[in-house]
């Protein structure tokens, strides 16, 4: 999934000589969390929407130096890096960095989270299972193969939890052969967390699931 097009560049970026004067007025004016800054054209860190408060007009960003949080993602970064990033960050605006390590401009987390909405993986009819296995053990491509040898259409997946050695994949397929698949899976020594045919539960996932919440309500 292609999101570099959604890049904003209409947003400030400010010079760590600007005053601070002109970033209060940045967050006054608007809702987003953080605000890139620059020295040199060179990208230095971000301010903080938290610190507001304490920010004196008179002085300039370099005497805020110190509350600079070091945060960004490269036009490159694929789509899941990013909406990690926003949600490691609790912010709701990340800094692209071009190879000069100059600020191309910004992503906006509404603007990557509805793209991800409009993936096939929630758009496309089928049924979602959830598995597990330790992480040496798995391989994206073992699942794939499992689900296509039961003539079932892959439609996609990603990794939903990882600890103590274990990862948890959430899949989505064809609805057909849904037990066939899990029996499989099962014998190979992947524990099943979930499975379902009822598309309900994508629409729970879109509107309650924590991780896309995250996003949503920055």
């Amino acid at each position: 999934m292609q999101i570099q097009t959604h890049i904003l560049t209409t947003i400030a970026v400010f010079e760590v000589g600007d005053s601070l004067k002109k970033v209060i007025q940045f967050f006054k004016d608007n809702t987003y969390s953080h605000v890139a800054v620059s020295e040199k054209g060179r990208y230095l860190g971000v301010l903080n929407e938290a610190d507001l408060e304490t920010f004196e007009e008179g002085k300039k960003i370099e005497d805020y130096r110190y509350n600079l949080e070091s945060f960004f993602v490269r036009k490159a970064t694929n789509w899941l890096d990013v909406l990690e990033t926003f949600a490691r960050n609790e912010a709701n605006l990340l800094p692209v960095l071009g190879e000069n390590e100059d600020v191309l401009g910004y992503y906006n987390v509404t603007d990557v989270v509805s793209v991800f909405i409009d993936t096939p993986f929630f758009t496309e009819p089928g049924g979602i299972i959830i598995v597990e296995k330790g992480i040496k053990d798995y391989s994206f491509s073992e699942i794939v193969q499992i689900v296509e040898s039961n003539n079932t259409r892959f439609i996609g997946g990603f990794i939903t939890d990882m600890h103590n050695d274990v990862v948890q994949v959430t899949i989505k397929i064809g609805a057909s052969n849904l037990n066939e698949i899990q029996q499989t899976f099962r014998r190979y020594n992947y524990n099943i967390l979930f499975g379902t045919e009822d598309d309900q539960f994508l629409e729970d996932l879109k509107q309650r699931s924590d991780y896309l919440d995250k996003y949503l309500n920055v």
